[in-house]
């Protein structure tokens, strides 16, 4: 027998305070041709763990109605590269939850003051339907400035290059934070055999005064809390900033 036979171990859930988590997806946009809404996993993922936590999630859009899935990310795409997701392929098959998807309300629903947290899912929809959405800005500049967890990840955290607070600057000024990076851009840019999108975030951040970009090789789970301010690389992330925002979620009062 040896010594591994003979350990004992227990283990106990965590007992947390119900909380309210509001969860946003892009709309559906046209890139290159070829709609694109969010990406599966950094919705669903995080949306299980929440409600796994025992908190309530609700799930919105900027201009509400249907919402969908990235072609790319969503396991019920033949041959795809993402048919082994079970998370979002039962969100899509749950009676309760895959409705959501059919009609999401809208942002200008929303009261800030309902909410403990919110929660940006990226995809090839943000860096498109995102950028001009003051209303979103806004939004989001409520939720931190209000005292909230605001929580991006993958191209959902584009937010930063945009939200600005009450006092005129960026909310991503003085910030450490990460999301999509150039390095992942271009990988996608190759697989897809042309180039996505205009613009970058991890280019674009560097003219935002100090903020700092941070983050590991490209499809490397990596996530980082700043405050209140949680960010996630890509969909590799999601469950390392979900994490994040539970541990975030139980410091708050």
């Amino acid at each position: 027998m040896t010594a591994s036979d003979i350990v004992l171990k227990t283990s106990l859930g965590v007992r947390r305070k119900p909380r309210r988590i509001l969860s946003i997806v892009s709309n559906t946009a046209e890139l290159k041709g070829f709609p694109v809404g969010f990406f599966a996993e950094e919705m669903t993922r995080a949306f299980l763990m929440f409600t796994e936590a025992g908190h309530r999630v609700d799930l919105v859009s900027p201009k509400g109605g249907e919402v969908m899935f990235d072609t790319h990310s969503d396991p019920r795409t033949p041959n795809g590269a993402y048919a082994d997701d079970l998370i979002s392929l039962g969100f899509a098959h749950h009676a309760q939850f895959g409705a959501m998807l059919k009609d999401t309300p809208p942002i200008s629903s929303v009261s800030v003051d309902e909410y403990d947290a919110v929660w940006v899912a990226g995809g090839g929809g943000p860096l498109l339907t995102f950028k001009d959405d003051t209303a979103l800005h806004a939004l989001i500049a409520d939720f931190y400035e209000t005292g909230k967890i605001v929580s991006l990840i993958c191209h959902g955290s584009s937010l930063l290059l945009w939200t600005r607070l009450s006092n005129g600057k960026l909310l991503a000024e003085g910030k450490k934070w990460t999301g999509f990076t150039d390095a992942e851009e271009e990988a996608v840019n190759t697989a897809f055999g042309m180039i996505l999108n205009d613009y970058t975030i991890e280019a674009t951040a560097k003219d935002i005064p100090g903020t700092e970009f941070l983050c590991r090789d490209a499809n490397e789970p990596f996530a980082i809390r700043d405050g209140r301010l949680i960010t996630g690389q890509q969909q590799y992330s999601s469950g390392l900033t979900a994490e994040l925002v539970l541990e975030a979620l139980e410091d708050a009062e």
